[in-house]
């Protein structure tokens, strides 16, 4: 049997098959229908915030937000992320300037960011990296971004939300997903299709009351892999800063040399077990972004993995993936 890396959650059938039935009644597939209005409506009170917009992906959400930003100019951003983060940046037509993570927290260091501030920084854009949130104390920002992509602990199959401060950002947010539509006939701004269905709203709908199950089951996942794996000499594990709530999104490995991890992530998958590079490469390696010199995130890039976490992952799979684990360092 193998176990995969991540498996998304599914709600009882039933209850998607019943958003379903209420979709075919009111024949509203997309453009803002009323399950999508439901659905930003029960985030905005799951989060107690306001100016939630729920889009198709978390790209075209940070693409949006991006738009609302003066045009031109210098985003910093962290180099330790997926793609799409410094992606989004370039493709906005901002220039991406990396600064280097923090070696313990592997989040964006605020004292390197603040060495790459400049006349023509428009923002600074930080990844909260394996479900930890990153230092951004002291940080102004449009709001948030928030990918419900189906690798994530929380999902729509794919998707994503901004989280705006002000009522014109959301009000722009909106007009930038629907082509800059404002009325019939009307177009008030630039704008794209980043709409999302109806059905997408509805398997959020049905995830949303078992969101606190999900975060709390990851965090005990996490907890029981820090259990099996604590105290080895060979490596260290992610910690958790005081005061600090985390979903338990992922369990990296770090501090071994990229040889090692190599080995293990081979003995792993000859085991039928998937442990992925979260992340690889670092982003100011990638050609057309490039980026100056990220020592600590280029490093990390290489040695770094994640070990299979979801909510049906078994105490007895992650016994036997840390046995695997401590036996081939």
């Amino acid at each position: 049997m193998r176990i995969p890396h991540s498996k998304p959650f599914l709600p009882p059938a039933d209850d998607y098959k019943a958003k379903v039935d209420e979709i075919w009644q009111n024949g509203w597939l997309t453009n803002h229908g009323p399950m999508l209005r439901q659905f930003e409506t029960e985030v905005a009170e799951y989060l107690n915030l306001s100016g939630v917009s729920f889009l198709s992906s978390g790209t075209m959400a940070l693409q949006c937000a991006l738009r609302t930003l003066e045009r031109g100019g210098e985003i910093i951003v962290t180099p330790y992320s997926y793609v799409a983060t410094a992606g989004a940046v370039f493709w906005e037509g901002f220039t991406p300037v990396f600064a280097d993570i923090d070696p313990v927290s592997l989040a964006l260091d605020p004292e390197k960011a603040a060495e790459k501030i400049t006349s023509k920084t428009r923002a600074i854009l930080a990844t909260h990296v394996y479900g930890i949130p990153a230092d951004v104390e002291g940080l102004e920002s449009l709001g948030a971004v928030v990918s419900t992509h189906a690798t994530k602990v929380f999902h729509t199959a794919n998707g994503g939300f901004t989280v705006c401060k002000k009522e014109e950002d959301r009000r722009q947010i909106d007009l930038y997903r629907n082509f800059g539509h404002d009325g019939p006939n009307r177009f008030a701004s630039p704008g794209i299709n980043g709409k999302n269905s109806e059905f997408h709203a509805a398997l959020g709908l049905t995830l949303l009351p078992f969101a606190n199950e999900l975060i709390n089951r990851r965090r005990e996942q996490w907890e029981h892999y820090r259990d099996l794996l604590f105290g080895h000499s060979e490596f260290r594990i992610l910690e958790i800063p005081a005061k600090t709530e985390h979903n338990g999104a992922y369990f990296p490995v770090l501090g071994l040399s990229a040889q090692r991890a190599n080995r293990v992530i081979g003995v792993l998958e000859e085991a039928g077990v998937e442990a992925r590079r979260y992340f690889n490469p670092s982003l100011n390696k990638v050609p057309y972004l490039k980026g100056g010199a990220c020592p600590v995130s280029e490093a990390a890039a290489e040695s770094v993995f994640c070990l299979p976490l979801y909510h049906g992952l078994t105490g007895a799979d992650r016994e036997f993936i840390a046995d695997i684990v401590l036996k081939n360092l």
